[in-house]
C-alpha cells in the first residue's frame, strides 16, 4: 500500500514540474490541428470520389 502511495505523490510532484502552455499557443496548436484534419479530410474525400468515378467508368 505504501507504494501506491508514495507513486500518487511521485506523480503529484511530478505534474508541478510541468511547463503547461499558455491559453494563446493553445489557440495556436488547436487551429494548427483543426486545419490539418479538415486538409486531410478534404484530400481524402478528394480520392475516394475519384477512385470511385473511375471504378464506375
Amino acid at each position: 500500500m505504501k507504494k501506491i502511495a508514495r507513486f500518487f505523490v511521485d506523480v503529484k510532484k511530478e505534474l508541478k514540474r510541468v511547463r503547461w502552455p499558455k491559453k494563446k499557443d493553445m489557440v495556436v496548436y488547436s487551429a494548427a490541428t483543426i486545419l490539418s484534419l479538415v486538409f486531410f479530410m478534404a484530400f481524402f474525400t478528394l480520392i475516394d470520389t475519384l477512385l470511385g468515378l473511375a471504378k464506375v467508368l
